[in-house]
């Protein structure tokens, strides 16, 4: 049986280039795989679903979802797990969670609002073909909406959270090697996934991310050169980004997804939620609850009593209980 892996996506998909970034620090043998060469109805029957990236594993399997697949091979390499065992990897999926389902609006809006980012990427994904990009433009503007960044308000807020986060992650790179320590976790997978794929790509967001010097490094190639050593900063402390960043999700994804669980059992195609002082429409989605509740379930059953209780008592005290102790 091979040992490779193919890694079914797109050099402008956020989630690909997430694990390809941890497929690299897995030291894992993979190639990267068109998957619109590939027969997709096949990988998409196989895998479940119509989204990217999609993993072959060795023995055949196709498999979905970054975080989950990242919990799998997890458990194939130990020695570079990308979760931390304990209340430390629930810190870590935490911010990775702010990553995939907050953070991505802004990677969304960053291409499609912008005329040049949006001629730039649809060209791209339609393999130069402007008939298809025409038609993949279509698509960016109804994510924009869905993804609450319609108003000028949103987009400026959106656009200053995020030179807020390159301006700690700048901080932070000159302090450690990785975002959250002398190793690479989940954090930084996602993180060079956004820059890879979208804001060290796409010319628009590119402008702002080329001032930051030390992540434009870190981003091309900096980051690949672990040797399998080093150790995450402890919990409950971690490192100055992280804690940073679990300042930003109070007001920002926290609302966002309670809203969004409280619409789902609700049934309700839409929710609002106040984010940076504007009531902002939002198209209600299945997947954020359910990755929601992965962290949830984890803390309720993955956790000794002691570590669980320690990981509520932590909760608390970064004013994220309302999203996860429940």
């Amino acid at each position: 049986m091979s040992s490779t892996y193919n890694l079914y996506g797109g050099e402008l998909s956020y989630f690909t280039r997430k694990l390809e970034a941890a497929l690299i620090f897995y030291g894992l043998d993979f190639e990267n795989q068109d998957k619109n060469t590939n027969d997709p109805s096949v990988i998409e029957s196989r895998s479940g679903t119509h989204q990217v990236p999609v993993l072959q594993t060795p023995e055949n399997w196709m498999i979905g979802d970054t975080t989950p697949i990242m919990h799998l091979l997890d458990a194939r390499v130990p020695h570079r797990r990308m979760f931390p065992t304990g209340p430390l990897g629930i810190l870590t999926q935490i911010i990775e969670e702010y990553f995939d389902e907050w953070i991505a609006r802004t990677m969304v809006h960053y291409r499609w609002h912008y005329p040049r980012s949006a001629e730039f990427a649809s060209m791209k994904m339609a393999g130069g073909n402007k008939d298809i990009a025409q038609r993949v433009k279509t698509w960016g503007p109804k994510a924009c909406r869905a993804t609450g960044t319609d108003s000028d308000i949103q987009q400026k807020a959106a656009e200053d959270e995020y030179t807020r986060i390159l301006e700690m992650m700048e901080l932070q790179l000159q302090e450690t090697p990785y975002l959250l320590g002398d190793r690479p976790c989940a954090v930084d997978c996602v993180v060079l996934g956004s820059l890879r794929a979208h804001t060290n790509m796409d010319p628009d967001p590119k402008e702002t991310t080329a001032k930051f010097k030390r992540v434009v490094a870190w981003s091309e190639g900096g980051a690949d050169n672990w040797d399998g050593s080093g150790l995450l900063a402890p919990f409950p402390e971690s490192t100055p980004f992280a804690r940073f960043i679990l300042a930003e999700m109070e007001s920002t994804y926290q609302p966002y997804v309670i809203g969004n669980q409280s619409a789902q059992v609700a049934g309700a195609k839409a929710f609002h939620a106040a984010i940076y002082g504007e009531d902002v429409s939002f198209l209600s989605r299945p997947y954020p609850e359910k990755s929601r509740q992965m962290i949830v379930d984890r803390i309720n059953n993955a956790l000794p009593a002691e570590e669980q209780q320690q990981v509520l008592d932590w909760l608390r005290e970064v004013d994220l209980a309302y999203s996860f102790a429940g």
